[in-house]
């Protein structure tokens, strides 16, 4: 025997579904213009800005010079900064020395899972 369903939850499942059972028609969307940008692209915004010239020089430019101006000045954040985007991170390495005779058990958790 079927559990009588209160008037409350018929009321919700007509609102829910007007259309026998059915929100759309087939083939019909219910956001035909889809979620709505936010920001344009990234890429063409960071070109505009630092690409703009004031004085002859672009902002990208200005930026470099005062990079380098920091790190000359021995700010090693600002080094970091200049060297990271001329030749790329150093690739970190792992020295791991084992002195048990027993299987190496390898557990990966949360913080270790490679970023995809």
């Amino acid at each position: 025997m079927r559990p009588c369903r209160s008037i409350l939850q018929t009321k919700y499942r007509q609102m829910a579904f007007p259309h026998d059972g059915k929100k759309f028609k087939k083939g019909q969307t219910g956001n035909p213009n889809g979620q709505p940008r936010k920001l344009p692209a990234l890429d063409k915004l960071m070109a505009d800005v630092l690409g703009e010239e004031k004085d002859g020089i672009t902002a990208g430019e200005a930026i470099l010079k005062a990079l380098r101006a920091k790190a000359t000045k021995g700010d090693v954040r600002a080094a970091e900064v200049l060297l990271d985007r001329a030749y790329g991170k150093p690739k970190q390495t792992h020295d791991t020395i084992i002195t048990s005779s027993e299987p190496l058990v390898i557990i990966r958790t949360e913080e270790s899972k490679p970023k995809e």
